[in-house]
């Protein structure tokens, strides 16, 4: 399945960027030309239902990945996975095979708690109150491309969540760093001790929500200059 994608820029080096459950690739749409104003060649991927990318019959984490690696460039210098786009790049990871891997606050083990995902599926009705009560610290410009997003998405995903295989994180295939919110509830801090100790560099956006990016777009891009992703700002 070839998925719809986004760019921003025409540098040397490529950028992939895969976005969290129920978003698209317009949420990165303040990374994404940063990264491109950093001399990258980004390219965002709308994952199956999402977007404009078509729905899949049957969802699963290898389906995903599957997807994204034949919608991108390989080798790419750099790969970014939010969320669910996390636990989507440790499954491609080693057949994209980019620089440097960063996963922000990654979903690499997916709840089967159906109360879980029913709270996902609730989240196709939100409105803009509904967003400007969960995402304060968010811009009008996110919570409208958030809100595109959840119009667009396809929610049937989250009846095959609890079959989504956990990311396979026994050692980084390439570089990698974990760019997780404070306090995160996808990797809690022993979590985080293990995957260190397994070679992942651990970093923490401090005071940020799971949607970093969005939340916190300096502390973000601080963060990916501190793992020489981008320069740092004087």
């Amino acid at each position: 399945m070839t998925l719809h994608v986004q760019e921003w820029g025409a540098g040397d080096r490529v950028a992939v960027l895969i976005h969290g459950l129920g978003n698209s690739s317009d949420s990165w749409w303040r990374v994404g030309p940063a990264l491109a104003d950093n001399g990258y060649r980004v390219v965002a991927v709308d994952l199956p239902g999402h977007g404009k990318s078509e729905p899949l019959a049957a969802y699963g984490a290898e389906a995903l990945a599957s997807s994204v690696v034949a919608s991108v460039p390989r080798n790419p210098a750099l790969a970014i996975g939010h969320s669910l786009g996390g636990l989507v790049l440790a499954h491609a990871v080693a057949e994209l095979r980019p620089g440097i891997a960063v996963y922000e606050d990654p979903a690499f083990v997916v709840s089967s708690d159906p109360v879980v995902a029913e709270g996902f599926r609730a989240q196709k009705a939100w409105g803009i109150d509904d967003l400007e009560r969960e995402h304060p610290r968010w811009d009008d410009t996110s919570r409208r491309h958030k809100l595109d997003a959840l119009t667009a998405w396809d929610p049937t995903i989250v009846d095959h969540l609890g079959a989504f295989t956990s990311a396979p994180v026994d050692a980084p295939v390439v570089p990698s760093v974990l760019v997780l919110a404070d306090p995160s509830r996808l990797i809690p801090p022993p979590f985080a001790d293990a995957l260190a100790a397994r070679g992942f560099v651990v970093d923490v956006v401090p005071d940020s929500g799971h949607v970093i990016h969005l939340d916190d777009h300096d502390g973000f891009l601080a963060a990916l200059a501190r793992h020489g992703v981008v320069p740092a700002r004087g």
